[in-house]
């Protein structure tokens, strides 16, 4: 076959696609790991802070502050992984009320705006105050962890979120010149 013939070009992108789909497959892996290995730790440490509460009338110091820090990260990296999944809040008071390019115009303004706000507070913001508190040496009060450690969860799942919307729009580009191609 030719290859500037439809078919070549079909295939050429199969292979792109494959590969997405193995990137796909490794985020959602890694983010799915941490959220499990985080959701673990909170129970353990929620039965033991129950346990030693209301059975041995004597309550755990640490476990309320490392409950606390886990369920920010659990609750950052969820919002992450909801965004790969696409499965995140929308209020679609004006996209449904929307069709053909009036849709595509608004979808591609909300997808600009929600990357760069991802960028610029999670990413860069959440970089900055990671590297202000390792600078200043800050801890937590009991766990006498590094703060930076508590606020590394922004520029984490800021790069989670980037990684699903590149990955996403690396998809939908593929799957569009496959069509054309000839599938």
């Amino acid at each position: 076959m030719h290859p500037g013939s439809s078919y070549a070009i079909g295939e050429g992108f199969k292979k792109e696609e494959k590969t997405l789909k193995k990137l796909e497959k490794g985020l959602d892996f890694a983010m799915s790991t941490i959220m499990s290995i985080v959701m673990l730790v909170l129970l353990i440490f929620g039965t033991w802070q129950i346990f030693t509460r209301w059975i041995l009338n004597d309550p755990s110091t640490f476990t309320e502050e490392m409950l606390r820090y886990l369920l920010i990260w659990a609750g950052m990296i969820g919002a992450a992984y909801c965004f790969f999944h696409d499965k995140h809040v929308k209020l679609t008071l004006l996209t449904s009320k929307l069709h053909g390019p009036a849709l595509t115009a608004v979808t591609i303004f909300d997808e600009i705006i929600v990357v760069l706000f991802v960028l610029y507070v999670y990413v860069y913001g959440g970089g900055q105050m990671v590297m202000r508190t390792m600078a200043n040496g800050q801890l937590t009060a009991v766990l006498r962890l590094p703060m930076s450690l508590i606020y590394g969860c922004l520029p984490v799942s800021g790069v989670f979120v980037i990684l699903s919307k590149i990955l996403r729009y690396l998809s939908l580009y593929a799957e569009s010149k496959t069509v054309k191609g000839g599938k």
